[in-house]
């Protein structure tokens, strides 16, 4: 057994620890998803006090914040299952959620920027906001139409981590060129979902081509693909929030 294979093993029992306590308590796992985004903004407003002179230090206690919030993002879906809680609901509200704990750390950044006079990177995290938001809008958008559309490479997981590794290594401006990595790649990725999708839809059109006229589908509600391709376990129902 190497090293991480051992690291990983021993993170993964102290994670089923922390879920079999939760779930003796019978806490509802919605609860704990909202834990998660109070928690999220107690980091952003760590980021909105930050100074130039308490930065490095008000950076590094929210990085830790950030992390005390991913074990909840990680085990309400496994206290979900452990205690026979899971809804359609609560996959639906786990990823409301998701969208608005990222937006809040966003806003953090911006105002401790904008309270820095750094105009630049107030737009530099603007953009980045949206862009995050796009990254998860166009998945939803797309699996409305076309059933799955899981490409591309930053997707939630991969912003907190580098949110977190900017927030704990900020002493050395690390901050700074994580926005831009974000900013690049997460616009890579809603191009990509965007390519990805037309292809697909064009490949439908080409398929139907001749065929009898058929309604144009109400994007608000899941289509047939998208019903028939969700996993039928209920442990299945509340899917960790990739997007």
């Amino acid at each position: 057994m190497t090293w991480t294979s051992a690291f990983g093993k021993g993170c993964g029992v102290i994670l089923q620890g922390i879920v079999d306590g939760l779930a003796l308590t019978r806490i509802s796992p919605n609860v704990l998803t909202f834990l998660g985004l109070l928690i999220n903004t107690v980091a952003a407003i760590l980021f909105g006090l930050a100074n130039e002179h308490n930065y490095v230090r008000m950076f590094l206690y929210a990085g830790l914040v950030i992390i005390a919030a991913g074990i909840f993002d990680m085990v309400d879906g496994r206290v979900a299952r452990q205690t026979d809680q899971v809804t359609v609901f609560g996959a639906f509200f786990d990823s409301v959620i998701d969208r608005y704990s990222d937006a809040v750390l966003f806003f953090g950044l911006l105002v401790f920027y904008a309270r820095g006079n750094r105009f630049f990177y107030v737009v530099l995290t603007a953009f980045v906001m949206v862009t995050s938001l796009m990254v998860s809008y166009t998945r939803a958008r797309a699996e409305a139409l076309i059933g799955s559309c899981k490409v591309g490479f930053m997707e939630r997981p991969e912003r907190v981590v580098l949110i977190i590794l900017g927030a704990l290594f900020n002493r050395w401006g690390v901050m700074a060129p994580v926005l831009w990595v974000l900013a690049v790649l997460s616009t890579v990725t809603v191009i990509h979902r965007i390519s990805y999708t037309y292809q697909r839809t064009k490949t439908q059109r080409t398929k139907t081509s001749g065929a009898s006229p058929v309604l144009a589908p109400n994007l608000d509600q899941p289509s047939a693909a998208v019903l028939r391709s969700q996993p039928q376990s209920p442990g299945d129902l509340r899917p960790a929030p990739h997007v």
